[in-house]
């Protein structure tokens, strides 16, 4: 439920601000918000820039950003428009994610070329209710990065008022909305959205519920604007016609002749992000990078920003860290001198991750990135060991007779490191079966307490890519 108070969006602006200023200690910020907004290429269209940018910086506003309920996880697109949203929350200013419960049964026809499948009602349900969940817990997790690096939070990073727009799209019947909404739109205004245009030259065309879809959207502005005192919208590119639809409708239903008429609603979309390759940003192997650890993993999700292409990785750091624009700089200095050692995307990895996943996370991505590709185990403990591979199968706990008094060889055949006992001994035969980085040196090799790291793990390497750690139990 949205639970903004007008007290509270109303508290004075001025102090507000005034506490924004220490916030950035020791970064070389831009001394606006929308010019740092633009520096880091969240910009792609803005209305009244001018006008936006003073705004900014005399009072408080209140930005929203609204999520289609297709899914009921955030995924990494998603960080875009959410990272954007924090900046303003780091300025002092409000925001409200604003999930589809309503407009996602319709569905969005903006940069599609056919119409979506009408969506299960009680699936959009549970997706808003996901969603929710996992929007509280990005801006949890982002207070704490941002703490982290050095910014005072305190008062200005507030929960997020997630809210669904079915809250108030349901109790509007179709003779209301007309009134209220339909009478001021104007056809020949929405024919020439790009979203529409595009669908009108498609062999399907375009259902008279998805024409209508700007209008919902349009009317979401409003009732933000009416009854939360929200004056920016963010959305994706493909949004402007919608946003557009949206500052139309609060100028024709709000008095023309009030004194800030200019200053009522503003308009900002961020850039369509594709990977130098030209593949559209967020995808793996053709699938969704989702921030959620049961669908995509920590590890996996860390390994996404380590494989970024050196072309991009420049502006991903000023999209998706804090990092204040002279440190990118310097880290991007280093980057070059010595591409090979992927200092760039190490540093994006773990700050991407520390948002998304905390600093617990990237430990455990680390560590688990040092398991599998490093040959140097020095300063792994097997704490560390074994919380990075937690619920992971390839982490097995044995009793301590079972470790020291078995060849490695049948430890690695009986929990499946290699297909069978055969295999192993093959692979010790042409020296292809390590534990712990050293080489078995014949199949009746057992290991010793003194060869285990912190005499408890184990760590048995078929090859270079397939990895199975032992970790001892004291007998019972």
């Amino acid at each position: 439920m949205l639970s903004l108070s007008r007290r509270h969006l109303t508290r004075n602006a001025r102090s507000v601000l005034q506490t924004v200023k220490g916030q950035y200690r020791g970064h070389a910020t831009p001394a606006r918000l929308l010019d740092d907004l633009i520096q880091r290429g969240f910009v792609h269209h803005v209305t009244r820039p001018e006008i936006l940018g003073a705004a900014l910086e005399s009072k408080r506003h209140v930005a929203y950003v609204g999520i289609d309920p297709t899914a009921g996880s955030l995924h990494i697109g998603h960080l875009i428009p959410l990272m954007c949203l924090l900046h303003f929350q780091l300025r002092g200013h409000g925001a409200i994610p604003l999930l589809g419960g309503a407009t996602g049964r319709v569905g969005d026809p903006s940069g599609r070329l056919t119409e979506r499948q009408l969506a299960d009602i009680k699936q959009v349900s549970d997706n808003v209710d996901s969603l929710t969940q996992g929007i509280r817990s990005f801006f949890k997790r982002a207070s704490a990065y941002a703490e982290s690096r050095g910014m005072n939070v305190e008062g200005l990073i507030m929960e997020p008022a997630v809210t669904s727009n079915l809250q108030w799209h349901e109790n509007i019947n179709l003779l209301d909305f007309l009134r209220t909404v339909g009478v001021h739109a104007r056809v020949n205004t929405m024919l020439n959205r790009e979203s529409v245009k595009a669908r009108l030259t498609s062999q399907r065309g375009l259902s008279f519920t998805e024409f209508t879809y700007q209008l919902l959207q349009a009317y979401d502005f409003y009732h933000l604007h009416k009854n939360h005192e929200c004056s920016i919208q963010i959305g994706g590119s493909d949004q402007w016609g919608n946003i557009l639809a949206g500052i139309e409708l609060i100028g024709r239903l709000e008095d023309p002749n009030s004194e800030d008429i200019e200053a009522k609603a503003f308009g900002l979309t961020t850039p369509l992000l594709t990977t130098a390759s030209g593949e559209k940003f967020g995808k793996s192997a053709g699938n969704a990078v989702w921030l959620d650890a049961n669908l995509t993993s920590v590890f996996d999700f860390y390994q996404y920003f380590i494989r970024v292409d050196d072309a991009d990785v420049e502006k991903y750091l000023k999209l998706f860290t804090l990092l204040d624009h002279d440190e990118i700089a310097s880290i991007m200095k280093a980057h070059i001198t010595q591409p090979e050692k992927r200092i760039a995307q190490k540093r994006l990895a773990a700050e991407v991750t520390y948002i998304v996943h905390s600093d617990t996370g990237v430990s455990r991505a680390i560590t688990l990135t040092k398991l599998l590709f490093e040959s140097d185990y020095n300063g792994l403990t097997a704490q560390q060991i074994t919380s990075a591979l937690e619920g992971d199968p390839r982490l097995v706990t044995v009793n301590e007779t079972e470790l020291f008094d078995s060849p490695i060889m049948k430890l690695a055949a009986k929990y499946r490191l290699v297909a069978s006992t055969s295999a192993s001994r093959n692979l010790v035969q042409a020296r292809g079966l390590y534990v712990n980085n050293q080489t078995v040196p014949e199949p009746q090799f057992k290991v010793t307490r003194s060869q285990l790291i912190d005499e408890r793990v184990a760590i048995l390497r078929a090859g270079k890519d397939k990895l199975l750690v032992l970790a001892a139990k004291e007998d019972v």
